[in-house]
């Protein structure tokens, strides 16, 4: 009980970051915890680490928000360029051969990847909140668009509280508007993930603030999506978490792919890299 006494604590316990107090990103230098290893021959050989534009109307202090690019980035104005939401806890050397993965999706480089910190993660500065995760990926939009990206050119994938933000990205559409939309292990709503985890015959209003309802805003995302879920996951739940997200779904077109022996964090691994890779290529170059 003492877990669920406010609903900040709660708050706070969702967000699980890794701060850099000095220095770079390690990122193929990192030995640390990762979901799943990488060998030599997902090396990339362009990588840029930058500042990302803040959207500040949250907050008044000037954020840094820090991100790396991964293909080459004088072409962004050709290239299709997923735009990786990771999850919850670390920050980018822990996603890092995520990203590596994407970047090899139909040979190296052939797709650009972005992937950056939420401010609190890593060396993005601030204090996490959900407002801020929309805010922290408009200023990652902002930074593409500035540099010719188009959104026809555009893929947005969302790992885990990830989703949250690439829901959003194609539920408004503010700044660039996303051609197709990849969710790993999506959440429906932090009320469900309260509900699913606690037990507690309490409403989990009384727990957090947090709104993170997928579930909701998916109803109005036309773009294609691709969902991606572990059967043994035992965070975000198969069937009360995604599986509502994929069914509220009534866009353009809609794919899923289960994976029976995988948890939260292991679907590329579980799946083989190389069958991970197809699944992905195929959803994006299947034609509208």
């Amino acid at each position: 009980m003492m877990l669920f006494s406010s609903c900040q604590r709660l708050d706070d316990q969702f967000f699980n970051p890794t701060f850099i107090k000095e220095g770079n990103y390690l990122l193929d230098a990192y030995t640390g915890e990762t979901d799943f290893p990488l060998d030599t021959n997902y090396k990339i050989k362009n990588i840029l680490q930058l500042v990302l534009p803040s959207r500040t109307k949250y907050e008044t202090a000037d954020k840094y928000i820090q991100g790396v690019y991964l293909g080459n980035y004088g072409r962004i104005d050709k290239d299709t360029v997923i735009l990786y939401l990771h999850g919850n806890k670390g920050n980018i050397d822990f996603y890092w051969n995520r990203a590596k993965l994407l970047a090899n999706v139909g040979g190296n480089s052939r797709y650009g990847v972005l992937i950056f910190d939420y401010r609190g993660f890593g060396r993005s500065n601030g204090v996490t909140n959900e407002a801020s995760l929309y805010a922290d990926m408009e200023g990652a939009l902002l930074w593409l668009k500035s540099r010719g990206m188009q959104g026809s050119r555009l893929i947005v994938y969302g790992f885990s509280m990830g989703s949250a933000p690439a829901v959003e990205a194609c539920f408004r559409s503010r700044i660039l508007t996303p051609s197709k939309l990849i969710l790993e292990a999506p959440i429906a709503s932090a009320y469900a993930l309260i509900e699913n985890s606690s037990k507690l015959n309490m409403p989990a209003s009384y727990f957090t603030d947090l709104q993170l309802n997928n579930a909701k805003k998916i109803k109005r995302v036309m773009q294609p999506m691709l969902w991606l879920h572990g059967e043994q996951d035992d965070f975000v739940s198969l069937e009360n978490q995604g599986q509502l997200v994929y069914d509220n779904y009534k866009g353009e077109y809609k794919e899923k792919t289960i994976v029976a022996a995988a948890g939260h964090s292991n679907i590329p691994n579980t799946m083989g890299l190389e069958g991970y890779k197809k699944t992905i290529l195929e959803f994006i170059t299947r034609r509208r």
